[in-house]
């Protein structure tokens, strides 16, 4: 079970206590509570000690993917080794933990997800997630091809976000899915799709295309004068 969220609350509750409650439930008994109020008395806090923490069942929910992040990055950054690596090998590295994050707590991420009736709200579940992990696609500060302009710096930062972040749902749904022992597979899909992305993103070929440009038509000019 997850444990390894620090957040005091009122009482001397833990949000940690109070996830581990809610995501135990939703396992025993195949939905989410009922009421704030009928969980808050089963954990014998008050109302407003869940409030002090969460502001629904949903925000909880969401709070839970991104703490599974969170806590992977964490794991990750208490080995010196990982900033001597490129931001690729980061990337890589990101993903195999926070998947085995996913494995520990697969019974919890299958019920939360696949219980959806549509991908829409499946995404809203992980909104949360989304935001901590663009800020970290965003502090890897992957190469991107200089512009001038700064709106199309920020756009181009902002698309190479989105970018990643359907890279992570695509990996995300192949584990879903994946019943190859020890989900063999996934890692296998993680690796490669890794490599497709950064090549996808790689910036050297086209800044020689646009060096290029650059050269001839400053021939084309300078022929011209």
């Amino acid at each position: 079970m997850y444990k390894t969220i620090h957040m005091k609350a009122k009482n001397n509750i833990t949000a940690n206590a109070i996830i581990s409650k809610f995501m135990d439930e939703v396992l025993m008994t195949g939905q989410k509570p009922t009421s704030v109020y009928k969980f808050s008395k089963e954990l014998k806090i008050d109302e407003r000690t869940f409030f002090a923490n969460f502001s629904s069942f949903e925000q909880l929910e969401r709070q839970i993917f991104a703490k599974f992040f969170e806590n992977s990055l964490t794991l990750l950054q208490s080995n010196s080794e990982y900033e001597t690596y490129d931001a690729k090998n980061k990337l890589l590295s990101l993903y195999f933990t926070l998947f085995e994050t996913f494995t520990a707590n697969r019974s919890y991420v299958l019920f939360s997800l696949k219980e959806q009736s549509t991908p829409l709200k499946s995404l809203k579940t992980l909104n949360r997630l989304k935001h901590v992990f663009c800020e970290y696609i965003k502090s890897l500060d992957i190469e991107k091809i200089e512009i001038k302009q700064e709106n199309l710096n920020k756009s181009q930062a902002k698309g190479q976000q989105e970018l990643f972040w359907i890279q992570f749902l695509l990996i995300l749904k192949f584990w879903l899915d994946d019943n190859s022992p020890s989900f063999e597979k996934t890692d296998v899909f993680i690796e490669k799709n890794i490599h497709a992305g950064f090549d996808l993103i790689n910036t050297k070929p086209v800044k020689s295309i646009l060096d290029l440009g650059k050269f001839i038509f400053k021939e084309k000019i300078n022929s011209n004068v």
